[in-house]
């Protein structure tokens, strides 16, 4: 019996108890390529017995860039870590001067790449690090293309050392180094060990209600980051046939076309989905529009386990008959799970979807705790809305003096890469991780986040503000796509906003308003402008006076990963908007 101690052990695992006709898929020129369990497992060693004719020794570093998920990827990852050797995922979408640094520090020897795009950032940067080479998984000219390391390993004399190596790795030995798209300073190197993260996976799986070797899933987020990855581990341990899918724009006809039982999301992707529901619904007529939204006020009202009583239950099952079915089908017609993470997920959006029996499992962790710490459970009471779920097994959290989260466990990284002095400022002497996120726990052993500790910011009157609170709760409008609440050291809380321009454009034309052709033209259009403010008025009354918004400038660009507002986790980049809007900042200040 093959025991699960080190990440190269699921696929195996896989094989040993519920091997799969289709374990992975990606879609290639049009068509869904899948490969079994066997094919998996005998594509890594290929690719192990490859890499070691190609002189990789344990502790290398190998880097792995791609646009998309793809099968490829996970035959490189058990491909590398079956060798003691350690993998480096990087965002595909940082600059080329984080690229420099990353692979610099990192010490990496070959990179594996997906396209053209991400090629030609390393190839700019190459010269000045120390990559032999770099393979594409695409057929691009003038790049050596991964297929020739599997060519280098299709001889099978040397399987012998590769078994060797496999049996020297031991659990908490490095497994990979994944760098932390910080929202300040340069990225570090989170050290996460083969237990680290094997452990987390373990201790997660007991909270998702899969039935071994008979569910599918889409993949989308990002694999480079932790949770996608961890998630991915899992879907392995439970043999869930794992489908990538080709790219943000096409998720919706992947949806259609795999079906998934299971998807996992962040909160952005979940409120761009619902606005796209409320849009579709507003375009209705007559009766239909008023059961349409007759249907989303009494989801608002969703409460778990039945609390509202029977005559909710009643009205809600025929919602779910008459429209909320056609939700449903909209992401395939199978989805029993989204499981979401990496930011805050609005209640409504917890609420509604369940009631939608679309359930949005809350959790919550970071990169450095491999990532779960707590995480929702729909099943015996474990799912609350508004809290990321219970505390995971094996892992401890308490709530520090001043509010914030520390935890400690199996989880827990190794520390940041070649920085003693960082992770002794995160890790204190008794063992805690210090999260740096303010949270609580209750009664029912629930754990709310309620802000990011280095957020949180005073005004001249001495009065704390929380902005992520403020921010989640002013999103939900449908005119704000995305706002930074600022005023530190100032007199009272104001935002920039970034509207949310398609639907202000769908809106002006409802009202016959002329508002311009550009976002220049329609953030100074003055009937946008007290439009906004009328929203803003609306959300700012569930505030104290301290808190609410009193000023605001919108800006005209869409903020972007691109144009540095957002982290590659889509979370605000807050020094880098405040210096973008420094003009802004002061208008609103009057400095």
């Amino acid at each position: 019996m093959i025991e699960i101690k080190r990440l190269f052990d699921f696929p195996y695992y896989q094989l040993e108890n519920h091997p799969l006709e289709k374990a992975l898929g990606t879609k290639y020129n049009g068509t869904w390529e899948t490969l079994s369990t066997q094919q998996y497992v005998d594509k890594a060693n290929t690719i192990s017995r490859g890499l070691l004719r190609l002189g990789v020794k344990p502790n290398d570093k190998i880097a792995l860039i791609s646009s998309s998920n793809r099968t490829e990827w996970n035959i490189m990852d058990i491909g590398i870590l079956q060798l003691g050797a350690q993998d480096v995922p990087i965002y595909p979408t940082i600059s080329e001067e984080d690229y420099e640094y990353v692979l610099n520090h990192s010490e990496a020897i070959y990179c594996f790449v997906s396209d053209l795009e991400v090629l030609e950032k390393v190839n700019a940067i190459k010269e000045r690090t120390k990559l032999k080479e770099v393979y594409c998984f695409d057929e691009i000219e003038g790049c050596k293309n991964w297929k020739e390391v599997l060519a280098l390993g299709e001889d099978k004399s040397n399987q012998d050392e590769v078994e060797k190596l496999k049996k020297a790795v031991q659990p908490d030995d490095l497994a990979t180094l994944i760098y932390t798209s910080g929202t300040t300073g340069r990225p570090k190197g989170v050290m996460l060990s083969h237990n680290n993260i094997v452990s987390n996976v373990l201790g997660s799986a007991s909270r998702v209600p899969f039935e071994f070797g008979t569910y599918t899933a889409l993949s989308f987020l990002p694999i480079c980051h932790i949770f996608e990855r961890m998630i991915l581990y899992l879907y392995q341990y439970y043999s869930v046939s794992i489908y990538f899918a080709e790219s943000i724009e096409k998720i919706s006809d992947n949806l259609k076309e795999v079906k998934p039982h299971v998807i996992t999301a962040v909160p952005r992707l979940l409120e761009k989905v619902y606005d796209k529901i409320i849009a579709k619904g507003s375009a209705l007529g007559g009766i239909k529009q008023k059961l349409f939204y007759w249907a989303v006020e009494l989801g608002l009202e969703f409460e778990p386990y039945g609390a509202n009583g029977w005559w909710y239950e009643t009205r809600l099952n025929i919602a779910r008959k008459i429209i909320f079915s056609k939700w449903k089908e909209g992401l395939g017609g199978n989805i029993e799970l989204i499981v979401s993470g990496s930011a805050a997920l609005q209640p409504r959006l917890a609420r509604v979807f369940a009631a939608a029996e679309i359930p949005v499992m809350e959790g919550y962790g970071l990169t450095e705790t491999s990532p779960v710490i707590a995480v929702n459970d729909q099943r015996n009471h474990g799912f609350k809305i508004g809290s990321v779920g219970k505390v995971i097994d094996k892992v401890q959290v308490k709530i520090a003096e001043d509010g914030e989260i520390l935890t400690k466990g199996p989880n827990l990284m190794l520390g940041y890469y070649k920085e003693p002095d960082k992770t002794n400022e995160a890790i204190d002497e008794d063992g805690w991780f210090h999260t740096g996120d303010i949270g609580e726990v209750d009664s029912e052993d629930f754990l709310r986040i309620t802000d990011r500790k280095k957020e949180m910011f005073k005004t001249s009157g001495g009065k704390y503000v929380a902005p992520q609170l403020i921010e989640n709760i002013m999103k939900q409008s449908r005119f704000i796509e995305q706002i930074m609440v600022i005023g530190e050291g100032e007199k009272m809380p104001a935002a920039f906003i970034q509207p949310n321009f398609e639907f202000v454009e769908e809106w002006a034309k409802r009202k016959n308003i002329d508002i311009g052709t550009t976002k220049e033209e329609m953030i100074k259009n003055p009937e946008v402008i007290t439009r906004i403010q009328d929203e803003v008025d609306f959300y700012n009354q569930k505030f104290g006076h301290w808190e609410k918004v009193k000023k605001f400038e919108l800006t005209p660009e869409v903020w972007s990963i691109e144009g540095e507002h957002l982290t590659p986790t889509m979370k605000l980049k807050r020094r880098n908007i405040k210096e973008l809007y420094k003009n802004l900042y002061n208008t609103i200040y009057e400095h």
